[in-house]
């Protein structure tokens, strides 16, 4: 059997046909046209779903932006970059066009789980899932399962404060993690720094030839990263921990800068075990994460 699996980001719709394995049959993406509010975005997921009932379907999985209670299926807050996305029971809509078992869950979360089921953390239980992007997500996973919090958006580790009095954030607050350690941060600083409008790769690759100023802005950066990166493993005192997003296609090159950096602001017992790991899944975790999901709803995966 097959299941449909959505991933709704603010600029493109991923989406793929999969089996009970996580192995990945079809895939596809639309743009979002988030300005074009939820009812047309729901329409063209309904169309992507109807292209795909003529398979032995077990459910629908889906992934998506803001803040979510993976619970019930709602989303519960975020940027409304989509008209009416935020107070959309999703999972609601669907069962009942459909007669079919779904899910939603933030992309994160998901990213973790897929993560965790099939990626870096499959022989982890327990370990903090972070991605570059944006702004900085994060899931928390323990005992094989995401921690949601309260509320329900547990993990908003972009919003750690690490600078008392520096850049406003979106969220109204100053400083906040994903405002110095994002790839957005790394883009603003280097144009910040040299005029030059670079993207993250075009970044590394003129630190790579020594250009001191950049050399220095990539230095500042990862040590930004380090720091709220730090204070999460105090706090929470993993064995692992996943690093997802684009910037990680830097591989060890950057792996190495950021285990070196960690070391200087990091106790002993906080180093003896912890493993940094970068993500294996790419852009195909949330959707698999969210599959994962589906899978233990409806008593496939314990």
């Amino acid at each position: 059997m097959k299941v449909i699996g959505i991933d709704i980001g603010g600029t493109a719709v991923k989406f793929a046909l999969l089996t009970e394995m996580g192995e990945i049959l079809e895939t596809g993406e639309f743009p979002t046209e988030a300005g074009k509010g939820v009812e047309n975005l729901f329409n063209n997921i309904c169309k992507v779903i109807d292209g795909y009932l003529s398979e032995d379907v077990l459910g629908i999985a889906v992934s998506g932006t803001g803040q979510i209670d993976g619970t019930i299926g709602k989303v519960i807050g975020g940027n409304p970059i989509i008209p009416g996305w935020i107070g959309t029971n999703l999972v609601e809509r669907l069962e009942s066009k459909y007669k079919l078992p779904a899910v939603l869950e933030n992309d994160v979360n998901c990213a973790a789980l897929g993560e965790k089921w099939l990626g870096a953390g499959k022989d982890d239980k327990d370990f903090l899932c972070l991605t570059i992007g944006t702004g900085i997500g994060g899931g928390i996973v323990l005992n094989g399962n995401i921690l949601r919090g309260d509320t329900c958006v547990a993990g908003e580790f972009g919003h750690i404060q690490i600078e008392k009095n520096g850049e406003k954030c979106l969220c109204g607050k100053r400083g906040c993690y994903e405002r110095y350690a994002s790839t957005t941060a790394l883009v603003r600083m280097a144009k910040e720094r040299t005029g030059k409008d670079l993207n993250g790769k075009e970044i590394f690759d003129r630190e790579k030839t020594n250009e001191t100023v950049f050399v220095e802005i990539v230095k500042d950066w990862v040590d930004y990263f380090t720091d709220g990166l730090s204070t999460l493993i105090y706090i929470f005192n993993p064995s692992l921990v996943i690093i997802g997003g684009g910037v990680t296609k830097q591989g060890d090159y950057f792996l190495d800068k950021i285990n070196k950096n960690l070391e200087e602001k990091l106790g002993v017992n906080f180093r003896k075990n912890l493993t940094i790991k970068f993500a294996e899944l790419g852009n195909n975790a949330g959707i698999l994460g969210a599959e994962y999901l589906l899978l233990k709803k409806i008593g496939k995966i314990n």
